[in-house]
């Protein structure tokens, strides 16, 4: 499904690739919508595991561009390591052709949502120096932009542009913090900042 999408991958091209009965794909799944909802959701615990996994013990010293270089050159190695998984995310955010798929939709809009959270937590740990209330308005303001970042580095990854996702990880990270830096004396100089 990653490859020729939600649409295009019958039934009966999943029997020829898996080698599996027809009888086996209904038994388990009732469908391919059921599949691919039993696809997402697998393909959504793996990526985030392997994400807690990669940010297990952060730096707690050093800058916030060191911090946030940190966390994004390790996210993108497990990009790297779940491409299956975030292409075919990708294709169904693009396509909408899974709307026949609501439980495979809403793993869709979770993991995004998840992912968010994880951009968040990452921006917001590496301006915690910074305060509290600091670090929380920069995370809250870049967190979209940071999925967005994502995003196209990905899709330039899968389009062969040719340039290794670890340098757009570390261009991500230097656009943060100068936009993150920047929010932050903005606010220092606002009435009450």
């Amino acid at each position: 499904m990653s490859v020729r999408g939600y649409a295009g991958t019958s039934i009966s091209t999943l029997v020829k690739e898996t080698g599996l009965p027809k009888s086996a794909f209904y038994h388990h799944f009732e469908s391919k919508a059921g599949l691919l909802s039993a696809v997402m959701a697998q393909g959504a615990r793996g990526f985030f595991e392997a994400m807690r996994e990669a940010h297990r013990d952060p730096p707690a010293g050093g800058t916030p561009r060191e911090r946030l270089g940190w966390y994004l050159r390790r996210t993108g190695e497990v990009f790297v390591h779940h491409e299956e998984f975030l292409r075919l995310l990708l294709v169904l955010v693009m396509s909408k052709e899974a709307d026949e798929a609501p439980e495979a939709m809403r793993t869709v809009i979770d993991v995004r949502g998840e992912g968010r959270e994880l951009m968040r937590h990452m921006i917001r740990s590496s301006f915690a120096g910074e305060g509290e209330a600091a670090a929380d308005a920069v995370a809250d303001a870049l967190a979209h932009f940071g999925m967005a970042g994502f995003d196209g580095a990905f899709v330039s990854l899968q389009s062969g542009d040719g340039k290794p996702i670890a340098e757009f990880m570390e261009q991500l990270a230097d656009a943060l913090v100068a936009i993150g830096e920047s929010l932050i004396a903005g606010r220092r100089g606002a009435p009450g900042g």
